[in-house]
């Protein structure tokens, strides 16, 4: 794997980034959101079928990892952060799949809550040479039965009291609709505990007050119909979200440019950027997950941004879904 370079917050010395990296595994962090499966079918292809003008793909393997926010939580079994999990899934197969997926991570403990009848999101990938052919999705996007949701919530602030940060991490597949990221904000507020939140759809409000909310650029774009490419601009895009939502801290992420912050008290974290990026899939995940963990082991912003980076480069670093990333290699941190 090649190592990308990646610009340190200033005044961060790298012997005290990798202490602050390795402190990192006295962190926990709880993960609620939509949980799905991906499933990656991987195969070559020699001909074009004779039904219809599309390739051929001759499957050679195929393999099933926890996506969503279930990605989320590969990415802080990895790192060898407690984590504790509550999501819902359907009373069928894929959701039994995910159930024994989830399960036998080290590190994790699972609240999988199961409502009868749901469809449990599955992810097929196709995927040829490093290209994906199709995807084909199957999935219910309605909000969870309101009985269910008020369990979900009651469980997840019992275990936001045991862990030192949030993720709420929201595919729009219902686990966090209707007025459950609200209310999870507000008992992480009560509890004194940070919430990140990955954020899905266009009404941001419904995640008003989080600590950090991080968006990619487009996202940034949309939620406020304003350009958001230059550093001016995101600047500007990012404060207005900030101010419209009591949002603590905007982070954004930038693609090849790496990521951004700005912040409520008035500091502006220059762009960290990575200088090599081969594929993106599940990186945001990476970035939230690391984050949280590194906010979980009470790491001031500017060096949990700095490790978020190094972590999201390598996880990059690598075609198919994101790579997991433990401590001892993100400690080796290099600077350009």
């Amino acid at each position: 794997m090649d190592r990308a370079q990646v610009h340190l917050v200033p005044h961060v010395a790298e012997t005290d980034l990798r202490d602050a990296i390795r402190g990192m595994r006295r962190s926990s962090v709880l993960v609620v959101g939509d949980v799905m499966l991906d499933r990656y079918v991987y195969g070559t292809v020699g001909r074009i079928s004779t039904e219809a003008p599309i390739p051929v793909l001759a499957v050679e393997r195929e393999v099933a990892l926890p996506g969503g926010a279930g990605n989320v939580v590969r990415c802080l079994s990895a790192l060898g952060v407690a984590t504790a999990f509550v999501s819902v899934v359907g009373d069928d197969q894929t959701g039994s799949d995910l159930t024994g997926l989830i399960g036998g991570q080290p590190n994790v403990e699972p609240w999988l809550l199961v409502q009868g009848g749901r469809q449990t999101t599955l992810k097929t990938r196709f995927v040829c040479q490093g290209q994906h052919l199709l995807r084909a999705d199957w999935e219910e996007a309605a909000p969870i039965h309101p009985k269910l949701a008020e369990r979900l919530v009651r469980i997840a602030e019992d275990a936001m009291a045991m862990t030192g940060a949030t993720v709420l991490s929201d595919y729009g597949k219902g686990v966090l609709a209707e007025d459950v990221a609200a209310r999870l904000i507000s008992a992480g507020h009560t509890r004194g505990r940070p919430v990140v939140v990955y954020p899905r759809g266009t009404n941001y409000a419904r995640y008003a007050g989080a600590d950090v909310i991080v968006p990619t650029e487009a996202e940034l774009a949309r939620e406020t119909g304003l350009d958001a490419q230059s550093d001016a601009q995101l600047r500007e895009a990012a404060t207005t979200l900030r101010d419209q939502h009591g949002f603590g801290a905007v982070v954004t992420l930038r693609g090849a440019q790496g990521i951004s912050c700005t912040s409520a008290d008035g500091t502006e974290f220059h762009p960290i950027h990575r200088a090599a990026e081969f594929d993106v899939t599940g990186s945001g995940d990476c970035a939230v997950g690391t984050l949280a963990a590194a906010l979980g082991a009470a790491l001031p912003l500017p060096v949990a941004l700095t490790i978020t980076a190094h972590a999201t480069s390598l996880a990059c670093a690598h075609i198919g879904p994101a790579h997991a990333i433990d401590l001892d290699l993100l400690a080796s941190l290099e600077r350009e």
